[in-house]
């Protein structure tokens, strides 16, 4: 166990007296995102006077020693492996990668082969951000394993904190092609609902009342199928789960997708038809915006043109 650590300290001067601790801090260390320091705080690794804390709303006061402890990288242990990735764009800094459905991104308990990661690690080497830890180096964010689509992937913790920051600002395009359940009165729309774990089902998230996190989809209707319409979704947040939970609760399940939808359905796709077919964001080192887009899956575009063919015979 790697038990290395940095310190920073700061005292609190009178220009910053009132203001919120994760900001003074994400001041304080401009390399440092504030996601990351709201977790350390969580973590209780800040320290204000020599008391542990707790709270990223914590307003100093001047005088203040406020200290953050940062653990060191851990040695990665994840084996590389040479699995075929399709990249969409690369430079020194990041990459940009185009999933297949199927495969999951990072490593978890009993599946620690032929992840996304275990292949950018073959084709990056040491070259990936540290900030998500042993697990997940490089990983700025990450779409479900039968979700297919767009990825951008840290090649070292400037850029990583550059884009999540774009992320926590909502700033980042995340378009994904979708077909659902049922037809829709309306052309398009926005779902705002927070999110939180299912309590009935801990694999599932659910809207709820109390205790979640704020949600936002926008879609639109591309084309309708009776039965069945093809949407464009929007990610404004980016929740575990988020489009697939938002669509089921406005009734209008992912086809393919037997956590949130129907069991049994009438094309044997395995997994929910989602494809993250645009990226676009601001380079974190060049401050230009660049965008992607990916052409829909084989699989997925077969069962769009199944779906025409029906529904001009109906």
């Amino acid at each position: 166990m790697n038990t290395n650590k940095q310190f920073h300290e700061i005292k609190i001067e009178e220009e910053m007296n009132g203001s919120r601790i994760d900001m003074v801090l994400s001041f304080a260390l401009p390399k440092t995102s504030r996601n990351f320091i709201q977790k350390r705080i969580d973590a209780g690794d800040v320290i204000v006077d020599g008391n542990c804390c707790n709270s990223k709303k914590y307003k100093v006061k001047t005088g203040e020693m406020v200290k953050i402890i940062i653990p060191e990288p851990i040695a990665l242990d994840i084996k590389a492996e040479d699995i075929p990735l399709t990249i969409v764009y690369e430079d020194d800094d990041l990459l940009v990668v185009d999933k297949p459905s199927g495969m999951v991104v990072h490593p978890a308990a009993g599946n620690y082969e032929g992840t996304l990661v275990n292949a950018i690690m073959h084709h990056c080497g040491s070259s990936l951000s540290s900030i998500n830890g042993v697990i997940r180096p490089g990983i700025v964010h990450r779409i479900d394993k039968d979700t297919s689509g767009l990825l951008m992937i840290a090649k070292n913790d400037a850029t990583h904190n550059g884009l999540s920051e774009q992320l926590a600002e909502h700033s980042i395009t995340r378009l994904y092609d979708a077909i659902v359940y049922n037809n829709f009165t309306q052309d398009e729309g926005t779902i705002k609902a927070s999110l939180g774990r299912d309590p009935k089902n801990r694999l599932k998230r659910a809207v709820v009342k109390q205790g979640g996190k704020e949600a936002i989809t926008h879609y639109k209707v591309l084309e309708r199928f009776g039965k069945f319409t093809h949407i464009q979704a929007e990610l404004e947040t980016g929740r575990t789960h988020q489009i697939r939970a938002h669509m089921a609760y406005i009734k209008h399940p992912l086809l393919g997708d037997t956590l949130y939808g129907p069991q049994k359905q009438p094309f044997k796709v395995e997994g929910q038809l989602l494809h993250a077919s645009v990226l676009g964001f601001t380079h974190p080192r060049t401050k230009e915006y660049i965008e992607f887009k990916s052409p829909l899956p084989d699989e997925f575009q077969a069962i769009l043109d199944c779906l025409a063919v029906d529904f001009t015979k109906s």
